[in-house]
């Protein structure tokens, strides 16, 4: 049983590999966009997002949030704030760690809205809304 334990232990971690494996945590690329879907899921939350280049072409990006999910919560992040501030529509800027494999696919490090106010920061999450005042 105990054997049987570790073997298990040992294949979860070999599972879940870390971002420099899949992403080049040496670089960043910024881009305007606009959501189109997000994920609240574990293990990472994902973002998709339209790019519309200089020439009018729309390339559809993909990107991992980093905290999972129950970080996010500690954050105050649950689902319905997380959904309702990346809501399809939003617009965007979007920081992210591109794909060694290349492609539209980055490991998300900041996004701001329309009025440049972090969503997503690098360090960390953005502050928490205001508390709404009481009648």
């Amino acid at each position: 049983m105990v054997l049987s334990s570790a073997a298990l232990l040992a294949v979860s971690v070999f599972a879940h590999h870390g971002s420099a494996v899949s992403y080049d945590l040496t670089k960043r690329v910024t881009m305007k966009g606009v959501v189109t879907d997000f994920k609240y899921i574990n293990p990472h939350p994902a973002i998709f997002w339209d790019l519309t280049d200089d020439k009018g072409s729309v390339v559809h990006w993909t990107g991992e949030i980093a905290p999972n999910v129950a970080q996010l919560q500690q954050e105050g992040w649950g689902r319905k704030r997380s959904e309702a501030a990346l809501a399809a529509g939003t617009a965007v800027t979007i920081t992210v760690s591109p794909s060694r494999a290349g492609g539209p696919v980055g490991l998300v490090q900041r996004i701001e809205n329309a009025a440049g106010e972090a969503i997503l920061g690098e360090i960390g999450l953005g502050a928490p809304p205001a508390a709404e005042p009481k009648p």
